[in-house]
C-alpha cells in the first residue's frame, strides 16, 4: 500500500487533473436525487445535517427542470422508518439516540424533503430503507420502463447513500454521472475520498455545469 501525506481533497484534484478516461454520458438518463431531506440538509437544525456548495439545491432544481423539459424522469428518495424503527434492521442496531437513523419516522419533519427543492407532479418520490436507491425500490423497473441507460446522482451522503447508489448503478450496467457540486457529506475527508474512489472506479464526477450542458443537448425522445 502506498503511503502519502496528501489529503483526500488533494488526491481527488490530482485525479481530475490527470484526465483519466471517462465512461461518458448515456442517451437517456434518470436523475436520482438521494435523501435530500431535512435530517441531512438543514444545517444548524440537526447534527446529522451537512452541506457542500451553497447553491446545491439550486443546481439540483435546475437539473430536475432540465430533465422534465426533455421528458426524462426525476427520482427523489428519502429514508424513513416505522414508529418502532423495526424495519431499519441491522442498519439501526448500532445505537439508539434522538438522531439515530431508525428514529427518522415516516411523516416526521426529519423525513421531509428539503423545502427548497422544487418537486413537480410526475416526479417519483420514494421511501427507501437501505443505503442504495436501488435496494428494494422500484428504481430498477422504472429504469427499464423509461428505457434509461444512465443515472445522474445527487444528494448525500457522498460516502454513504450516494456511493451505494453509484456502485449499484454501475453494477447493473448503467453509466453513472455525479455532479460534484450536488453531493455533500459531514466532513471533507470522506467526501473527497469517496469522490476520488467513484471517479477512479465507478462513475464520472463532473462539474454540474457540464451536466447541465449535457441535459440541454439531450433529445429525450
Amino acid at each position: 500500500m502506498e503511503c502519502s501525506n496528501k489529503t483526500a481533497r488533494e488526491m481527488f484534484q490530482e485525479l481530475l487533473a490527470a484526465r483519466t478516461p471517462r465512461y461518458g454520458f448515456g442517451e437517456r438518463p434518470m436523475l436520482v436525487n438521494v435523501d435530500l431531506q431535512c435530517a441531512y440538509t438543514r444545517v444548524g437544525e440537526s447534527p446529522t445535517a451537512y452541506d457542500n456548495d451553497p447553491a446545491q439545491m439550486e443546481y439540483i432544481n435546475t437539473l430536475a427542470a432540465l430533465a422534465r423539459s426533455r421528458d426524462l424522469p426525476v427520482y427523489w428518495t428519502y429514508v424513513a422508518f416505522s414508529e418502532d424503527g423495526s424495519d431499519c434492521g441491522v442498519f439501526g442496531s448500532r445505537d439508539d439516540t434522538q438522531y439515530s437513523l431508525q428514529n427518522i419516522k415516516r411523516d416526521s419533519p426529519r423525513a421531509a424533503l428539503d423545502p427548497r427543492l422544487a418537486i413537480a407532479p410526475g416526479d417519483y418520490v420514494v421511501n427507501k430503507l437501505m443505503p442504495s436507491a436501488f435496494h428494494e425500490t422500484n428504481l430498477q423497473s422504472l429504469m427499464v420502463w423509461h428505457r434509461c441507460d444512465s443515472i445522474i446522482v445527487t444528494g448525500g451522503s457522498t460516502s454513504g447513500c450516494v456511493r451505494a447508489t453509484v456502485v449499484d448503478g454501475l453494477s447493473r450496467g448503467y453509466l453513472v454521472i455525479v455532479p460534484e457540486e450536488c453531493v455533500a457529506d459531514l466532513h471533507e475527508s470522506p467526501h473527497f475520498a469517496n469522490l476520488y474512489d467513484m471517479h477512479k472506479k465507478y462513475a464520472d464526477v463532473l462539474p454540474v455545469s457540464q451536466v447541465m450542458d449535457y441535459y440541454r443537448g439531450v433529445s429525450g425522445k
